[in-house]
């Protein structure tokens, strides 16, 4: 069965969790839009960028906003799918 969503609620929604990152992460408004529809979808999201620009911070903030708990894993050409899943 579909369920009626009502869009001014989910504008809402999202504007929320927009402030709340753009709190911690400036200039990456693109790349907070992106991870929150992909969210809102029920999607997945992979960030690539250089080292140091706050890919980690932008994951957290948004777990946070969203209260939500947040694990980092780092992938290395010997990760087993065991240490993702446990």
């Amino acid at each position: 069965m579909v369920q009626a969503v009502d869009a001014n609620g989910v504008q809402n929604m999202a504007d929320k969790i927009r402030h709340s990152v753009q709190r911690v992460i400036v200039g990456k408004d693109d790349v907070i839009d992106l991870a929150i529809i992909a969210l809102l979808c029920k999607g997945h999201v992979l960030v690539e960028d250089v080292p140091g620009i706050g890919k980690t911070t932008m994951a957290k903030a948004l777990a946070q906003s969203l209260g939500c708990t947040f694990n980092r894993i780092q992938f290395t050409p010997d990760l087993m799918p065991t240490d993702v899943l446990g």
